[in-house]
């Protein structure tokens, strides 16, 4: 018993969400939480989660199919040149990245942290 106590009292420990973005991207939703342990280190909990249809018209069900990644810290700057690397060579391969937004809602001071940006320089919109 007092076993499971200290399962649970863990688990609820390592939910602790101090810091969250969601992406919408079509039928997926990303998920950036960033948690902290019970030793109070900080993570990055990543979850896809895609929307699945079963069934048409009334029939039809809802659900969602979840997947996690937990990124750790001293893994970041690795985990980001991999990415980096990752697109880049997609990019390479099949031209740049095209957006699929269709309403434009950005603003010159949209990212006023940023400076000069490099010709390799990854970037990302996002809609929240």
């Amino acid at each position: 018993m007092m076993e499971d106590y200290k399962k649970k009292s863990v688990v609820e420990a390592d939910k602790e969400i101090v810091f969250s973005k969601t992406i919408k991207a079509g039928k997926r939703i990303y998920y950036l939480d960033v948690k902290k342990n019970r030793k109070d280190e900080m993570f990055l909990a990543i979850t896809e989660s895609k929307k699945i249809v079963s069934g048409e018209g009334e029939d039809s069900q809802v659900s969602f199919e979840k997947h996690k990644i937990f990124l750790y810290k001293e893994d970041f700057e690795k985990f980001m040149s991999g990415l980096q690397q990752s697109i880049q060579f997609i990019i390479d391969e099949q031209g740049p990245i095209e957006s699929h937004r269709q309403e434009t809602e950005e603003t010159p001071d949209a990212e006023p942290q940023k400076s000069a940006s490099s010709s390799d320089e990854i970037k990302i919109d996002i809609d929240f």
